[in-house]
């Protein structure tokens, strides 16, 4: 039987299988029950390799370790560290004693740090001592020098008025600050009690996870997340990948980031599979070795984390044949690129997913054997359990076909921005539609296509112009390999088009020759006017491209010199 073509932009997803009625804590415990001996974790970096009966005890070490501190179900525990070991226990052990994880992005500095702590008043922070440039502990007694002249669990700080603790990982001591591996101990018998009672005690639709949404104009905002939330959206995602206890899910994304939390260590284990993690942060190289070594079945990334370990120089040394699926998400993913996932890496089982921080994170997914042109030009249906309309300014849902905002509702959209019900009612309407501010269109088989943001939407002398229509043209020069598109300020037009173009290797080309390709072939006010070649572009730490910060510097050229000049050879 033919399913009849859609008219409408609304899509409700399958709803045959069950969602999980369960907290993370009863989660793990039952598919311990169930692969006590099937390996669970492996954290390459850190020469971890644990079963999950192995992994179980060394969470519940910690959780009774913070009851013995005196973390209380809902307080705030922040987590401030690359991917380690320490940071999947801290995520497990303070869902089993119903604390609330704050994800601190390993990137912040003093004022987001500070921010952040306060608006969720954190009482213990969990950090490493460093990663990159970031000296986080240094960078915590810059903001309350009291901690080195206090106690943990009586630090009384004045720009921190509600952190009382601060565990640090590692070997070394520091003043005031207690070691990770000593909290492991601290738990007794009356702990051990307290956490078993805790097991049934706490209900699927507490908060249990803070994530900072990575705003680009303003202070970030807390997407407040349950158990329920997470662990479902973890499980459908490893539905989607047929993920089995067979299966071992290489996780190179970061963990403070739902796509290594939920998409990885979630998905995996509601499924028994085993969670490998090659680094601290992304490395091509050691992302290839630990496919190659650990036989892994799934592979996360970014496009630019593909194109990186595709590019790697000794890619044909690694055996990458056990691979079969993964997924590829926050930013679309160009055919080549997908052709050579699909084919040299033998992902032929690849994905791709979309959603944003406030539906925990995913809602529309491709099928696993979706066709390459769905899998590439958009980001597949919504998931099950979630209902998705694309609407217009006014709220009506427009016809398939035409341009309108995403909006999801379901079992994944969060409880809300954390103290901030302001935030939350313009985001989520009366009616629990959570409007993503993402600009799609729906076809008549229910597939998605991002066209981009609202506001990124260039207006042009009174014209429309969405920038991702621009770069989907611009990707077929044969020159081009990554273009970004946004809008500049402009005394005549109000706004004008800017282009930052990234060439191929060995490929030359200038604004002029560009904008000759786009001539007569899109519509004269969709050429760019303003050109720049560059090297790269500014990313967030989850590989997600920054176009305000492109603007910006657009904007203080355009202040220092009166124009913006086109730049046509690469920089050294």
């Amino acid at each position: 039987m033919t399913t009849p073509a859609l008219t409408e932009s609304y899509l409700s997803g399958p709803a045959s299988q069950p969602l999980l009625p369960e907290t993370i804590g009863q989660c793990f415990d039952r598919i311990t029950a169930a692969f006590p001996d099937r390996e669970a974790l492996v954290v390459r970096h850190q020469n971890i390799r644990w079963t999950f009966a192995e992994y179980q005890h060394q969470i519940n070490a910690l959780a009774t370790g913070l009851l013995a501190l005196g973390v209380q179900r809902g307080d705030r525990v922040g987590i401030w560290s690359p991917n380690r070991v320490e940071w999947c226990l801290t995520q497990f052990a303070t869902a089993k004693i119903g604390a609330i994880m704050v994800c601190i992005n390993p990137a912040y500095r003093l004022y987001e740090l500070e921010y952040a702590l306060n608006k969720v008043e954190c009482k213990v922070v969990i950090a490493a001592e460093k990663f990159k440039t970031s000296e986080y502990l240094k960078m915590l007694n810059e903001l309350a020098p009291e901690i080195a002249r206090g106690t943990p669990g009586n630090i009384d700080s004045h720009r921190l008025p509600h952190l009382k603790t601060v565990i640090r990982m590692g070997a070394e001591k520091s003043p005031g600050m207690l070691n990770f591996a000593d909290v492991c101990t601290l738990g007794g018998t009356a702990e051990q009690r307290q956490l078993a009672a805790l097991a049934s005690q706490l209900q699927p639709d507490e908060a249990i996870n803070i994530q900072f949404t990575s705003g680009t104009t303003g202070n970030p905002k807390g997407a407040t997340l349950t158990h329920f939330n997470i662990l479902n959206n973890g499980y459908q995602v490893g539905e989607g990948m047929h993920l089995t206890e067979q299966d071992r899910v290489c996780i190179p994304v970061p963990l403070y980031h739902c796509f290594g939390m939920v998409m990885g260590n979630l998905a995996a284990l509601t499924h028994g599979s085993a969670a490998v993690f090659p680094n601290d942060a992304f490395d091509p190289v050691s992302v290839l070795e630990t496919v190659a070594a650990e036989r892994c079945t799934a592979l996360h990334g970014v496009p630019t984390m593909f194109i990186a370990e595709l590019d790697s120089p000794d890619f044909d040394q690694y055996d990458l044949s056990s691979l079969r699926t993964g997924i590829m998400a926050g930013a679309p993913c160009p055919i080549d690129v997908m052709k050579r996932v699909i084919g040299k890496m033998h992902m032929r089982d690849v994905t791709i997913m979309y959603g944003q921080t406030e539906t925990s994170p995913v809602n529309h997914m491709t099928a696993i054997d979706a066709p390459i042109e769905k899998r590439v030009s958009t980001v597949g249906k919504v998931g099950p359990h979630q209902e998705v309309k694309i609407v217009d300014a006014a709220g009506r849902t427009v016809p398939i076909g035409e341009k309108g905002e995403i909006c999801c509702r379901g079992y994944s959209v969060m409880k809300g921005y954390w103290g901030d019900p302001e935030k939350t009612a313009e985001t989520i309407d009366a009616e629990h539609w959570l409007h993503s501010g993402d600009l799609g269109v729906m076809d008549d088989e229910g597939y998605v296509r991002i066209v981009g943001r609202i506001k990124d939407m260039i207006i042009r002398g009174g014209e429309n112009v969405y920038p991702r229509e621009v770069e989907e043209f611009l990707y077929t020069h044969p020159a081009i390999q990554e273009v970004q598109v946004f809008g500049i300020p402009d005394a005549k037009y109000g706004e004008d088009i800017c282009a930052w173009v990234q060439l191929r290797a060995g490929a030359s080309a200038t604004a002029e020759d560009i904008r000759a390709y786009c001539h007569d072939r899109i519509t004269h006010f969709k050429i760019p006017r303003h050109i720049r070649f560059v090297d790269s572009f500014p990313m967030t730490v989850t590989g997600k491209i920054q176009k305000f910060k492109m603007r910006e510097a657009m904007e203080a050229e355009q202040a220092t010199t009166g124009q913006t000049a086109d730049k046509s050879v690469q920089p050294a």
